[in-house]
């Protein structure tokens, strides 16, 4: 019998990570294609006129998504974008920590984001459309929020 229960944690465990993984049910657009397949990095910077907070990302085809593909700034709002934000920013800094469950080359800095913290409205906007980018493009699941536009 403890072989059994052993058996079923084990499955489950992989059901488990399977699911985790993947990100059934999210089509791609034909422009989303064409972006994601795009290899030449580009970069956005993310910064606050008002602060001193910056983020610089640099992944191909993520400002041509952000300005075609991604719905326009006043779309969400500031307390919605913080608080997503919050959930992927600490789902993405686990994984950056467990480099043998997860993908080294996707995960590969802690993101330095504190909930608490008035970042503007600009910088969760594009932080928060960088999330549903990766998220799209690398087919993962950084909460339990289909990455949908």
């Amino acid at each position: 019998m403890k072989h059994w229960s052993s058996f079923l944690w084990v499955v489950l465990l992989l059901g488990l990570a399977a699911g985790c993984g993947s990100q059934q049910g999210v089509e791609l657009s034909e422009a989303e294609r064409a972006i994601f397949a795009q290899s030449e990095p580009d970069s956005v910077v993310i910064a606050d006129a008002e602060s001193k907070y910056e983020i610089v990302i640099i992944d191909p085809g993520f400002y041509n998504w952000l300005v075609s593909v991604a719905h326009p700034e006043g779309y969400y709002s500031q307390t919605f974008l913080e608080t997503r934000n919050a959930v992927y920013v600490t789902n993405w800094n686990n994984r950056v920590l467990l480099p043998g469950q997860f993908d080294p080359n996707l995960y590969e800095w802690p993101i330095d984001y504190d909930p608490r913290i008035d970042y503007g409205y600009e910088v969760n906007y594009k932080l928060y459309n960088y999330f549903i980018y990766f998220q799209r493009k690398y087919k993962q699941r950084l909460g339990p929020y289909l990455p949908r536009l």
